[in-house]
């Protein structure tokens, strides 16, 4: 299987005051086509930040991110916006769709920003939300949604325009056990299903023991 992520010798340091704290330290990692991976630490152990670099979010880092085999660190502001906008998708723990739009609309948008024509992004965004048990809520607005099901639209807006990356921030960290369960066994199956590599940062060992493979970050080193 190829690479679709490859991150070597990735750092990054903040100064405050007269202190410099070393967040990450030269942290290496691959993630193949196909692959989920689960980022466990404890907080502040640099979860985020590595999401957050590898998301192409964040400047200030050393080291090298490769995505898709395109070196990220050789790109200006607007190649990055490119490849992040090509190749990566994203889930936060907050769902943060927009709230004056339809879950249907929450996941067309961004495939209409991608290029994607209208007929298609509206059948790609009811073929996902279907799969995700959503195929009667399409109309509803977030705030007509649980908690599981915005949870839901923000899997499928997430995988709306086929990234080859998917990021996961804690994304069931806001919902209740049994619901956490459910929400990412579809996200876990949906993203296989796609083809697509996940990292996925998270604290629960337990859900951590459903995906591929784990890794740990522990005062920005990574094993």
């Amino acid at each position: 299987m190829s690479d679709v992520l490859d991150v070597t010798g990735l750092g990054r340091s903040f100064v405050q005051g007269d202190r410099t704290i070393d967040v990450l330290r030269g942290v290496d990692l691959r993630l193949a086509k196909g692959e989920i991976v689960a980022l466990l630490g404890p907080s502040g152990s640099g979860k985020s930040t590595l999401l957050q670099a590898v998301g192409l979010l964040e400047g200030g880092f050393s080291g090298s991110i490769r995505i898709s085999g395109e070196e990220a660190s050789r790109l200006d502001d607007k190649g990055r916006t490119r490849l992040r906008r090509d190749a990566i998708g994203f889930v936060y723990q907050f769902h943060h769709l927009l709230p004056d739009f339809t879950a249907e609309e929450n996941v067309v948008l961004p495939q209409l920003i991608h290029g994607s024509s209208a007929a298609k992004a509206l059948e790609r965004a009811r073929s996902l939300l279907g799969v995700l048990g959503l195929g009667e809520r399409l109309d509803h607005r977030p705030s007509q949604l649980s908690g599981g099901e915005q949870q839901r639209v923000a899997v499928a807006r997430a995988l709306a325009s086929r990234p080859a990356l998917v990021l996961a921030d804690e994304p069931t960290g806001n919902l209740d056990e049994a619901t956490a369960d459910r929400v990412l066994g579809e996200f876990l199956r949906l993203v296989r299903e796609e083809g697509a590599a996940a990292l996925v940062a998270t604290h629960n060992e337990r859900l951590a023991g459903r995906m591929d493979r784990v890794v740990r970050l522990h005062d920005g080193v990574l094993s």
